[in-house]
């Protein structure tokens, strides 16, 4: 007999499968799940009202009361058992205890993006604007769903959730960080692909933003509104987090795009050339100094000049600095002449900067000039929702950089990189990585080699205030249950039949843990079970 799963298979079910499993390709592709659930949803809830409108003869904008009517009437005739819960001004809750998506939900919770979208587009279409809050989810493993959608811009303020504006005839998702990324991700490839064409880096080298996380979509988000403008950024965070690739994000979507960014490392100049280098000097101005030399300044003119390690920055040039950044213009060392400085400054610093502020070996006026917008990068290890994706992106460069194909990682191999408190962050990963590509022998990467020298301090100290113990603990047993299946899965050279009368459960169960985490039973047959 075949899997029981199979006698189950009707018309909704084959429909759920097909959705869930469009879910996991887009993943795999690399194309980002959630934006193309989003569009799908926006679209479909346009149809739907307006069969909904053609049926009731309804032209205007539809009432409050009837938007609740429509949103529960689609998902109750898919197979959704929704309610009214609560309801006031400027506001609707409705809940639902049975999901359209029936168990395919928990496969792919990522489908609740179709019900914000439809839920939010009709509302935005008729009132303006809607912001849906997902309290609850099936998806989620809660026993219900819990929705709310709010069309008061000032009550919603408070609330988190997707917010869609309807905008010269269109509904669009502005939270979704997707969809944001992607539009970054495309602006930062114009930019490199420019560079190239004119003798820089290959456009192969563009670096991805991943944000899956919480403070990498809120990064995003800072990009998005603050890159328009001139105002000077401050990013912090540790070594290796990818302060650089932020900063060439906030250049390719400013409106200086297409001229210089320039990147200057203050820690790898000598203090008695830092000025020099950043301001130029004239001939004669010191010894050796034979020819007039533009600095970082003058050759970014126009453009974006980003400065990293700028608590590496001596006193003496922190002054002329902060003259640059109040009135626009400078000297070049030993000049007269005053130039003028058309350049978005954006900075870059260790957490340390603060306390060096307090200790007066950085100027006070001058951080506060650097830090008009703040965007700060959490270590990898606070981020653990990004490590997975970041891992996929790092693996597909590589496959381009050195030809020698497409290469994943073993589930046990994946665990090992969420259990990794990553002390070198994002820089660290890359280099693992790269190790283990280069010396897998197949197209599967089974371990992972960690550098051996001491770990720094700071692993094992945890910060109490960032943790979420019911996520962490839920992490946690995930994290275990993969290795236990990757274990069974071995020993039992991919037979799932066997490794459900291993672990007790049924084979349906095992194969739903294997979906979810997109693990194969295939490719562990034929493998010889390990040594004893």
């Amino acid at each position: 007999m075949g899997d029981p799963t199979f006698s189950l298979l009707n018309p909704v079910t084959f429909l759920q499968t097909i959705m869930t499993q469009c879910v996991r390709a887009g993943e795999e592709c690399g194309c980002g799940s959630n934006a193309y659930l989003m569009q799908i949803g926006l679209s479909a809830g346009s149809c739907f009202e307006a069969a909904y409108r053609e049926e009731f003869g309804l032209e205007r904008p539809l009432t409050l009361e009837e938007y609740t009517d429509l949103i529960i009437a689609i998902k109750n005739k898919i197979g959704g058992a929704f309610s009214r819960s609560t309801s006031g001004p400027g506001y609707v809750r409705v809940v639902n205890t049975r999901c359209p998506f029936g168990e395919s939900i928990r496969q792919a919770p990522e489908l609740c993006a179709i019900t914000s979208s439809v839920f939010g587009g009709i509302a935005a279409k008729n009132f303006g604007y809607a912001k849906v809050t997902l309290n609850k989810s099936i998806g989620a493993r809660e026993e219900v769903c819990d929705v709310c959608v709010t069309i008061d811009r000032q009550a919603a303020e408070s609330r988190p959730g997707e917010e869609y504006h309807f905008e010269r005839g269109m509904t669009v998702n502005k939270k979704n960080a997707a969809s944001l990324n992607a539009r970054i991700h495309e602006q930062m490839r114009k930019v490199w692909t420019q560079s190239a064409a004119n003798g820089g880096p290959k456009a192969e080298r563009l670096a991805y933003i991943v944000a899956q996380s919480e403070a990498m979509r809120k990064a995003l988000e800072i990009i998005e509104t603050t890159a328009p403008t001139k105002a000077s950024i401050l990013i912090t965070g540790e070594t290796g987090v990818g302060k650089e690739l932020i900063a060439r994000a906030v250049h390719a979507m400013s409106g200086r795009w297409n001229k210089n960014f320039m990147a200057v490392n203050c820690g790898a100049i000598p203090e008695n050339l830092i000025e020099s280098a950043l301001f130029g000097h004239e001939r004669g101005a010191f010894t050796n100094a034979y020819e007039v030399r533009q600095g970082f300044f003058e050759r970014a003119q126009g453009g974006t000049l980003f400065l990293d390690e700028i608590d590496s920055l001596p006193l003496h040039a922190q002054v002329r600095l902060l003259r640059v950044l109040q009135e626009e213009e400078f000297e070049r060392v030993g000049g007269k002449q005053t130039l003028m400085a058309d350049v978005r400054v954006i900075a870059a610093g260790s957490e340390r900067l603060r306390r060096l502020v307090e200790q007066g070996a950085f100027r006070r006026d001058l951080y506060y000039r650097l830090n008009v917008v703040p965007i700060h990068i959490p270590p990898l290890a606070e981020r653990p929702e990004d490590i997975p994706t970041l891992a996929e992106h790092i693996l597909a460069k590589l496959a381009k950089r050195h030809q020698k194909g497409e290469k994943i990682l073993a589930p046990a191999a994946r665990a090992a990189l969420s259990l990794r408190p990553w002390p070198g962050n994002v820089r660290e990963m890359e280099n693992v990585l790269e190790h283990a590509y280069l010396f897998a022998r197949g197209p599967i990467i089974e371990e992972l080699a960690f550098p051996d020298f001491a770990e720094s301090a700071r692993e094992g100290a945890v910060d109490l205030r960032r943790i979420d113990l019911r996520k962490a603990k839920k992490q946690a047993a995930d994290k275990v249950e993969t290795m236990v299946l990757d274990e069974a899965l071995r020993q039992l050279q991919g037979n799932v039949k066997a490794v459900a009368k291993l672990l007790n459960i049924t084979p349906r169960a095992v194969h739903q843990k294997l979906n979810q985490r997109r693990m194969e039973a295939g490719h562990y047959r034929g493998r010889p079970p390990p040594a004893p």
